[in-house]
């Protein structure tokens, strides 16, 4: 893929999946603002692409607001002299069960995952809007918010509203020919490394160097960082210009399109429904084979 020419700005890229997304769009040839609260981990970045001959420039700051938004925008377009793709990574965990869950969890996450997708992602499109050559919104949730997952309220919460941000944003900007889709990434990250069956195989394989085994890259979608960051170059680019509005999810070996939600089942019934014609038929009717819920529990390499 050759991004030459092309800007891009991706939030919360010091480290981790971030990282890899800054690193492959700037191997491409893409100019890239390399976003972090850290700024000693965005500067880091910026300028280990600098010294593999890319184009980075670091710009510190915690997504959410406005103000954090509009900055990445003008400093892309005062280094770089443009933008045309917004990669929206940056974000927090505040776990917890729901009752033991706090509004400060709550807010927080929301605000880095869901108001920050959209202060940036707004900032972007206008941006793009004034330049009139299209883009590229590349927004990044997580297999919690497409099933849910123990422990992740606000984490889940704010995932799922961004998969539904990007249905609705590729609506509205498609006569701007901007692009919009959600990344449903999976990689060994400090997240992964605290799930119980994935925690001593990730351990062992960064001690020794060993590739992940077989059946966790490809049965349970689980691989490197690396591993995610050909999806966002291949949505950043020309091969892309007809993609969107889509959720899409990769990991390990694994490429894949998730279903938009839609109606399972449907019964009809003149006049209405009343609780107790709904009780009569729910069992073999509309629910007889309702959905499941939540992550799926690794199955291992013995099944």
């Amino acid at each position: 893929m050759d991004l030459s020419g092309k800007v891009a700005v991706v939030t919360g890229a010091g480290r981790g999946l971030g990282q890899a997304y800054a690193r492959a769009l700037a191997a491409a040839g893409a100019a890239v603002v390399v976003n972090d609260v850290d700024a000693e981990a965005a500067a880091q970045v910026a300028g280990a692409v600098a010294a593999a001959g890319g184009r980075a420039v670091a710009e510190a700051g915690a997504v959410g607001g406005s103000e954090v938004a509009q900055r990445l925008v003008e400093t892309a377009v005062k280094e770089f002299g443009r933008l045309d793709v917004m990669v929206t990574n940056a974000g927090i965990l505040r776990d917890r069960v729901l009752w033991k869950m706090s509004d400060e969890d709550f807010d927080k996450v929301v605000e880095v995952h869901l108001r920050g997708t959209f202060t940036c992602a707004r900032a972007a499109a206008v941006r793009m809007r004034e330049q009139g050559e299209g883009g590229r919104l590349i927004l990044v949730s997580s297999p919690a918010g497409q099933r849910g997952n123990f422990g992740q309220t606000n984490y889940a919460a704010a995932k799922a509203g961004i998969v539904a941000m990007a249905r609705t944003w590729a609506m509205e900007l498609a006569r701007s020919n901007i692009t919009v889709n959600a990344v449903v990434p999976v990689a060994a990250t400090e997240m992964t490394r605290t799930i119980p069956v994935f925690a001593p195989i990730l351990e062992e394989a960064e001690r020794t160097g060993v590739p992940l085994p077989a059946w966790l890259r490809r049965d349970e979608g689980l691989g490197t960082v690396e591993d995610v960051a050909g999806l966002i170059t291949f949505l950043a680019s020309d091969a892309a210009q007809d993609i969107t509005g889509q959720a899409i999810g990769i990991g390990g070996d694994r490429l894949a399109l998730w279903a938009h939600p839609k109606e399972k089942a449907v019964a009809l019934a003149d006049g209405g429904w009343s609780a107790d014609a709904i009780a009569a038929q729910w069992r073999t009717g509309v629910g007889a084979d309702l959905e499941t819920y939540g992550i799926p529990a690794p199955k291992g390499p013995s099944s």
